[in-house]
């Protein structure tokens, strides 16, 4: 065990892993999603707190203000794209969307609920994410010693294999992909994996804002 905790690339894969194990839940428990989002996002969070040193040399350089500009750019880029397509583009099966009033709470409540969803797609899932496929796979798969690899670093092979693993790990996979494309591009332009945190964050909060104005809970 203790062996296992010392390894480089646990604190990248297990938040990961756990956040779609939880995910995989709600298949077999739809009416506890709500509570089961609570859970996952609280424990993934804290996870990447604790491990938070371990990251510190991806995330710590700052960003310029030209460099977040154009991070914030590129999360609008993909928040277009992700949304105007969603009638013509196939799907991996139906998404069956996150509506926060459907598991009879109080208002207050289902408003808390909202809260927490948004922390979790907002700050969360864009760290968690980001932390795995452009700060460990896509150096991964140019080295196993993924640390060796600059942040940045392009080869062919890690930035189409991250782009499309990227894209199925959501239903709607062609969008995805191509939002693993230009949030690859990014990391490869800036070098920094803040950069790619920001505009996936910006993608996340411009969703969870068209979400709560329009009611298009299948996107959540």
């Amino acid at each position: 065990m203790k062996q296992l905790l010392k390894k480089s690339w646990l604190p990248y894969v297990f938040p990961f892993a756990l956040f779609l194990l939880l995910t995989g839940l709600v298949r077999f428990f739809p009416a506890w999603s709500h509570i089961i989002y609570i859970g996952k996002t609280l424990t993934v969070g804290a996870l990447l707190l604790y491990w938070r040193h371990e990251y510190a040399a991806d995330i710590s350089p700052k960003l310029s203000s030209y460099n977040c500009l154009m991070a914030v750019s590129f999360g609008l880029i993909v928040l277009v794209i992700w949304i105007v397509p969603e009638s013509y583009l196939p799907q991996f099966g139906r998404p069956s969307g996150f509506d926060p009033y459907a598991f009879g709470w109080s208002q207050a409540a289902a408003k808390g609920l909202i809260v927490v969803r948004l922390m979790g797609a907002v700050v969360v899932v864009p760290v968690m994410e980001e932390l795995f496929w452009r700060s460990f796979f896509m150096r991964y798969l140019i080295n196993p010693d993924f640390r060796a690899v600059p942040l940045g670093t392009f080869s062919w092979f890690s930035f189409i294999g991250v782009a499309i693993l990227f894209g199925l790990e959501h239903h709607r996979v062609v969008v995805g992909i191509i939002a693993g494309v230009i949030y690859n591009l990014l990391l490869i332009r800036q070098k920094k994996l803040g950069g790619c945190i920001l505009a996936h964050g910006v993608t996340n909060l411009g969703l969870g804002i068209y979400v709560l104005l329009t009611e298009s809970w299948m996107f959540w």
